[in-house]
């Protein structure tokens, strides 16, 4: 093509720069998995969102509550003294067992542990759904790792998704569509941050009748458990 001048594609993907990582937020890892490994014991497997984690560093899991000492950290089965975001880890930490924790938890320190949240203010876009949405509906939301039942226990308004101006406060009903201002209830405990704190455990979708109907992101916790 003599008419392009321009770079080559390889080019531009040597031009890309990396995005800073949020290596100043609190830690938050995302249990996928835990393994329990002989003469090891429990190893939780995650991505690092935020923060980082060092051998030695203690750790607290929640919702589960469990705490311990990250004695070793493991990334593509070779050691690491600490691990950043993106790193996809296993860990070893001292005082917790297999079945202290499981996929859903979220793993930070406990000096700034994750929020369980026993209510919250989200933004939603319903996607695709049958029928209108009412308060008392509750899908299940796909919040990292974890999947809760939750009730949209209040619909504050309805707003236009390009501006976010609020076109009808507290609407009886809310369709496919249409974006709106929400508060939600889990139904078992549940960890999710603030888009203003930490984005990054902030977005989840919403599935229901086995598809996805919707998606959002938590505005404020409105109430801790």
């Amino acid at each position: 093509m003599p008419w392009y001048t321009g770079k080559t594609l390889l080019e531009a993907f040597d031009d890309l720069e990396l995005p800073e990582m949020p290596v100043d937020l609190p830690l938050r890892i995302p249990i996928q998995d835990v393994y329990s490994i002989t003469g090891i014991g429990a190893v939780p497997v995650g991505r690092v969102k935020t923060g980082v984690m060092k051998v030695g560093d203690k750790v607290i899991f929640m919702p589960s509550g469990a705490t311990g000492e990250v004695k070793s950290i493991e990334m593509h089965h070779e050691s690491i003294p600490e691990a950043k975001p993106g790193d996809n880890i296993g860990f070893n930490v001292r005082g917790v067992g297999k079945n202290d924790i499981k996929r859903g938890d979220v793993c930070g320190h406990p000096d700034n542990p994750p929020t369980v949240a026993k209510k919250f203010k989200a933004q939603i876009l319903i996607l695709d759904h049958p029928t209108v949405i009412t308060a008392g509906y509750t899908p299940v939301f796909h919040v990292h790792t974890a999947q809760v039942a939750c009730t949209i226990s209040k619909i504050l308004a309805k707003i236009d998704p390009r501006t976010g101006a609020v076109k009808e406060e507290n609407p009886d009903v809310i369709r496919k569509g249409d974006s709106a201002i929400v508060e939600i209830t889990p139904t078992k405990p549940l960890v999710i941050e603030e888009r203003d704190k930490i984005p990054q455990l902030s977005n989840f979708s919403i599935r229901d009748m086995g598809k996805t109907i919707g998606a959002g992101f938590c505005m404020k916790i409105l109430e801790k458990a």
